[in-house]
């Protein structure tokens, strides 16, 4: 069952949408050109990637830097081509919007915002660990001498094991300095309890 809390909740937004129908489809229409324009912008940068030829390349022509540069050529597309315009579409136009609200809406808004309890909220994901990870093993691959090599120069194992060496390393680097700060603070604090 649903508290009295989230009932008025949920009706105090059904109302906000009934009232400004117009603006609320707008905000659709928009979320929905921003996810077309995503995917255009995704397959454009397939189609002119200046590493492999996307209609004859194959997987053995691909290296770890191809990887590198098409991801940085990926994201800087899409933050200039869909998230700059993006940004500026949203936060004009909820300026604007807001703007012209009656103050006795935008107060009640207000008023509603802070009589929200606001819940921690719980993430998940591999955090930062997977984006560190994959730069670790850019860095052995590349220390390795086969940064620039192509996948199919090398067995599949070697791949595999490359990461499990590099996960070894982070381990060592990070675990010994940490383990032996545990251990010191054990020995100074801890002990003269």
């Amino acid at each position: 069952m649903e508290s009295n809390n989230d009932l008025s909740e949920k009706q105090y937004w059904k109302d906000v949408i009934k009232k400004h129908q117009s603006a609320f489809i707008v905000l659709i229409v928009a979320g929905v050109c921003v996810i077309v324009g995503a995917f255009l912008v995704l397959f454009w940068v397939i189609e002119i990637n200046p590493f492999v030829n996307p209609r004859t390349g194959t997987f053995d022509d691909w290296t770890l830097n191809y990887i590198v540069g098409i991801t940085i050529l990926t994201i800087l597309s899409e933050l200039l081509f869909v998230g700059i315009p993006t940004g500026i579409f949203f936060v004009l136009g909820g300026y604007l919007y807001w703007r012209k609200l009656p103050e006795e809406e935008k107060q009640e808004f207000k008023d509603r915002e802070k009589k929200k309890t606001h819940r921690k909220k719980e993430y998940g994901g591999g955090g930062g660990f997977s984006f560190f990870m994959f730069i670790a093993y850019c860095i052995y691959i590349a220390v390795d001498g086969n940064y620039n090599a192509t996948f199919g120069s090398q067995p599949f194992s070697y791949w595999i094991y490359s990461w499990l060496l590099t996960l070894m390393w982070i381990f060592i680097v990070f675990g010994i300095p940490i383990g032996i700060l545990l251990i010191s603070y054990y020995i100074y604090k801890w002990r003269k309890k």
